[in-house]
């Protein structure tokens, strides 16, 4: 009998509960890209986006995350370029103001990896996309790093003589770092 009533005494006691990731922190966070231009590669960042996220490590399954980003805060490496890609022929940012990504899915693929499906909705196109992102977990804060490569024909993203994949590569990489906290 009292193995039974410490048996109870210990299934009463409060559960240990992984930390849920809600809150992301802008100031610790960004998104980069790279493309290729008459065979250079040029980086660059927006500087503005917004993210909503519901991550909890021990159920990454239901997890959920939604991030928008204003294509007007772009850093494309001059003010010609930036200037540039608020046009009909790459981001038409007068009638497409924001991209958007929408999870769907998270998978683990063991070590902290997992791969993030969703949709990504960019110049009035969306396309399914599966980004794999690697979760470092800290006392305070997490942190969410991947990369992707985006195929900007699929966007509509560079119409018209911008189309020509020997002056801009189709291919953009984008990485990106989301840190949140549990608070």
């Amino acid at each position: 009998m009292k193995y039974v009533l410490t048996l109870l005494a210990l299934l009463a006691l409060p559960t240990a509960h992984a930390v849920e990731y809600r809150t992301v922190l802008p100031a610790q966070s960004r998104i980069g890209f790279a493309f290729v231009q008459m065979g250079v590669s040029i980086p660059g960042s927006f500087k503005r986006f917004a993210a909503q996220m519901n991550f909890d490590p021990a159920r990454p399954e239901a997890a959920r995350a939604v991030l928008e980003i204003d294509l007007a805060s772009i850093d494309a490496g001059s003010a010609e370029a930036d200037e540039e890609s608020a046009g009909k022929l790459w981001f038409n940012r007068a009638a497409y103001p924001k991209a958007r990504f929408v999870s769907s899915q998270v998978r683990a693929l063991g070590k902290q990896r997992f791969e993030l499906h969703g949709t990504l909705t960019l110049k009035g196109k969306s396309r399914p996309l599966v980004i794999p992102v690697t979760f470092t977990p800290g006392k305070d804060v997490a942190t969410f790093d991947g990369a992707f490569v985006l195929r900007r024909l699929d966007f509509g993203i560079g119409e018209g003589m911008w189309a020509d994949l020997d002056t801009v590569a189709n291919d953009i990489k984008v990485t990106f770092r989301i840190a949140a906290s549990g608070k």
